[in-house]
């Protein structure tokens, strides 16, 4: 599905061409379109740092992006070969035509965080004030409701919801203004790392809701055309990612790189950064990852209906990408 030209244009207004990466011209090229202030981030900046991209004979011609939105308007317009986005946005992107794939990048997922003491599960959140970071169609608080429900509690109708962006709703939960906040996993561990508690882990929802282990929730996203033609390439590109996550949780040089892009923060939010990011590096097989997102999107299905998954009634089997490697 194309997007028109302005739009495209649009949305690489604020984008940062990052030539920093580039190497040899023999090397295979590969169009990477990531968020700016993402993880991603990190991790390119380790690539660079320690060669690895040279290593697996890649060009990696990287793009920064102001938003997660202009990513996928860069993969539908053809303008990347690759970004990362969740697997449920793939999974609607299939049921209505379009060929994209994702493989595995990270399980990380936010929490339930506060500083109230009596709060310690779902039910404790019946007459509280909760912050939920995103819509009503965050699939988080879709799950964290359909979670409260198998225990009997109607989080809409006992607790008093307020949406909004993740910064605000952390400044709110800052402020004192909420007594619990539902956010993404960075926010939840600047949270962290000024006391809040972590009372529901949206990971442990997860698997009340069917998952066998700590699910993908965002993956490397590309064409199945693209895939075809570049199995190789993918590969290499895989295996360097991976490289990559490897340093970042056991060298702290490697780390250092990463921090650097951070911004300001002290040394104790910085060590929850990385233990919550080290934690969502996937540990499982693709078919693994494929089978619990399967049992998610049927429960996603149920309870957001086809405003949040589109026309599919079960998950599209190419929503992930099943590469040689992972012996398939």
């Amino acid at each position: 599905m194309k997007r028109p030209v302005a739009l495209l244009a649009a949305a690489f207004l604020f984008a940062t061409p990052a030539s920093l990466f580039a190497t040899p011209a023999s090397a295979e090229r590969l169009r990477l379109a990531l968020q700016k202030t993402g993880t991603t981030g990190w991790e390119m900046a380790v690539v660079k740092a320690f060669g690895l991209d040279k290593e697996a004979g890649l060009e990696l011609d990287v793009t920064e992006l102001a938003s997660p939105e202009a990513g996928k308007i860069a993969i539908q317009g053809g303008s990347a070969d690759i970004i990362v986005s969740d697997w449920l946005w793939v999974a609607r992107e299939r049921a209505q035509g379009a060929r994209l794939t994702l493989y595995p990048y990270s399980t990380g997922v936010g929490a339930v965080m506060t500083k109230d003491a009596s709060i310690k599960g779902v039910k404790d959140l019946a007459g509280k004030r909760l912050g939920v970071a995103g819509g009503p169609l965050d699939k988080s608080w879709l799950m964290l409701k359909a979670f409260a429900a198998k225990q009997g509690v109607d989080l809409e109708k006992s607790a008093t919801i307020l949406y909004g962006a993740p910064p605000l709703i952390a400044e709110k939960a800052l402020q004192g203004e909420l007594d619990a906040a539902l956010e993404f996993w960075n926010f939840a561990a600047d949270l962290e790392a000024r006391g809040f508690a972590r009372p529901i882990e949206i990971a442990d929802v997860e698997k009340a809701l069917g998952a066998k282990g700590d699910a993908v929730v965002t993956g490397y996203v590309f064409d199945d055309g693209f895939a075809a033609k570049n199995k190789e390439a993918l590969s290499r590109f895989f295996a360097m990612t991976a490289k990559a996550k490897t340093l970042l949780a056991k060298d702290d040089k490697a780390w250092a790189a990463a921090a650097q892009r951070i911004g300001a923060r002290d040394a104790a939010t910085l060590d929850v950064y990385r233990k919550r990011y080290v934690a969502g590096i996937p540990k499982r097989t693709v078919a693994q990852e494929a089978a619990d997102a399967a049992a998610l999107y049927k429960a996603l299905a149920k309870i957001g209906g086809e405003k949040l998954v589109g026309p599919g009634k079960t998950l599209d089997p190419g929503t992930f990408y099943q590469s040689e490697a992972d012996g398939h």
